[in-house]
């Protein structure tokens, strides 16, 4: 008996042992993920390139997104993979060229198609690290699939607040539709109600306000974080909507587009402020990872939007269509700084990858980099030597190395070469003059198509709208 009672007592002792190393464990892994920095991407829609007080504008205030550019870093040669709006995303989210998963045009808006959006063989920002204890949320535009199985819910996310195709009207009495998965067409989509997770609901506030008011209490709620949040302002992407209270900020542009359009980037700004502001109350601000980028560039005559000195805009593949404002903010780890090398939407990944050591998959390559150490001085050099982009269905590519950039059109027949550094605008195609560097970029140019497949799903421009459309404005 009292052998047995020892025994009893040796094994409960045993229990008791392995329990407090799993709570030690727990512990230190709680710790662990506090220590990890709460993550937020602020991406617009369409904004112009010097439409940032950042980049130079004037006309239009930005004080509280310059905020983020001023106590961090503004970047000078900030890319997206892409020059419209849903390809951008999908390449941002993954962290690789889109092209590499045959997504290369804008999704059209079917609920019924579930091939119709981001594969199911990529992973995501918040499947990768929700491995490590993220809560990740996403406000506002998602564009990368109506399919219920690409519902940010079923793409790793946790809460949704937003609507799920490539744009949307702004007051709240032009939202008609209530079942978001009750229509097939893209025009139609502009007008659903707004998600909240799987329900629909109906709002009462302009929508960039909203949205505003949904990162704010997703921060709050929160606050013990680690978080990470996507908030996708759809401004100031058309249709061109805004309040009195923001049109009344610019009694001094006479433009009715230009002044709507600046309204509605003043909104955005407003909506950064406030949550900026909160970061600071809540005494979160400074372990905060914030990102502040449009998807593609401006789309200038459509929305009044500006790139100055860039070439053409959103759809090119001039500089003017994926160079767009950047800027980061990390102020526990980063000192304020501009920075003049070359950087992509396709960094954020495998930057948060890297930072909270979480798992990536083997056979899903990153064309991104992990930028923290090149922003710390701790590695020299070029995060990127070389860019690119592919229009597959334009038959336009462009590749960057170092300062000299590549354009290829028409089968390859036509080839322009331009020095950025010098040439910002590309203006002086160098082409004749440099034959060598021609042939040199467009050996890269070959070798990184080789590893591309064809895009998986017809686009935007191949519904009957679109082509009828591109006919009356050629």
């Amino acid at each position: 008996m009292k052998k047995n009672k020892s025994k009893i007592l040796s094994v409960f002792s045993l229990i008791m042992v392995v329990f407090t190393v799993m709570g030690c464990m727990q512990e230190k892994k709680k710790t662990s993920q506090k220590n990890h920095p709460n993550v937020i991407v602020i991406m617009t829609d369409d904004l112009g390139y010097v439409d940032v007080g950042f980049n130079g504008s004037v006309e239009i205030p930005t004080p509280n997104i310059d905020r983020i550019a001023q106590q961090g870093v503004k970047f000078t040669n900030g890319y997206t993979p892409y020059s419209v709006c849903s390809p951008s995303r999908a390449g941002f989210i993954t962290g690789r060229y889109q092209q590499r998963f045959g997504y290369e045009r804008n999704a059209q808006y079917r609920p019924n198609d579930p091939n119709m959006g981001l594969p199911q063989t990529e992973k995501t920002i918040p499947e990768v690290i929700g491995q490590v204890g993220y809560t990740s949320g996403v406000i506002g535009k998602w564009h990368l699939g109506a399919h219920i199985s690409n519902h940010p819910l079923n793409r790793g996310f946790d809460f949704f607040y937003g609507h799920l195709g490539g744009g949307h009207r702004y007051f709240p009495e032009e939202l008609t539709i209530e079942d978001s998965y009750s229509i097939n067409d893209e025009p139609l989509s502009y007008r659903t109600w707004i998600m909240r997770d799987h329900q629909s609901e109906k709002t009462d506030e302009y929508l960039t306000d909203e949205f505003s008011n949904e990162a704010v209490k997703f921060v709050e709620k929160n606050k013990e974080g680690p978080f990470f949040l996507y908030l996708a302002y759809n401004a100031p992407h058309g249709p061109l909507q805004a309040t009195q209270k923001y049109l009344d900020r610019f009694d001094h542009i006479e433009g009715k587009k230009r002044k709507t359009y600046a309204a509605m980037v003043s909104a955005v700004d407003d909506g950064v402020g406030r949550i900026l502001d909160r970061l600071e109350s809540l005494e979160i601000a400074e372990n905060t990872m914030i990102f502040f980028l449009s998807d593609n560039g401006g789309p200038e005559p459509n929305n009044a939007s500006n790139n100055g000195p860039l070439r053409e805009g959103k759809s090119s593949i001039y500089e003017g269509g994926n160079r767009v404002p950047f800027a980061m903010q990390w102020t526990a780890q980063i000192a304020p700084m501009v920075y003049e090398y070359p950087i992509s939407s396709l960094d954020i990944l495998p930057t948060i990858a890297a930072l909270t050591h979480a798992p990536l998959p083997a056979d899903k390559p990153l064309d991104g980099v992990n930028i923290i150490p090149f922003l710390k001085g701790e590695k020299q050099g070029r995060p990127h030597q070389t860019l690119y982009v592919r229009k597959f269905d334009n038959d336009l590519y462009s590749v960057r190395d170092g300062d000299m950039k590549l354009v290829t059109k028409k089968k390859n027949s036509v080839k322009e070469l331009y020095n950025l550094q010098e040439d910002l605008g590309e203006e002086n195609d160098l082409a004749d003059a440099f034959p060598e560097e021609v042939k040199r970029l467009d050996s890269l140019r070959q070798n990184w198509d080789s590893q591309l497949i064809d895009p998986i799903f017809l686009g935007l421009i191949h519904t009957d709208r679109w082509k009828k459309r591109s006919k009356e404005n050629p």
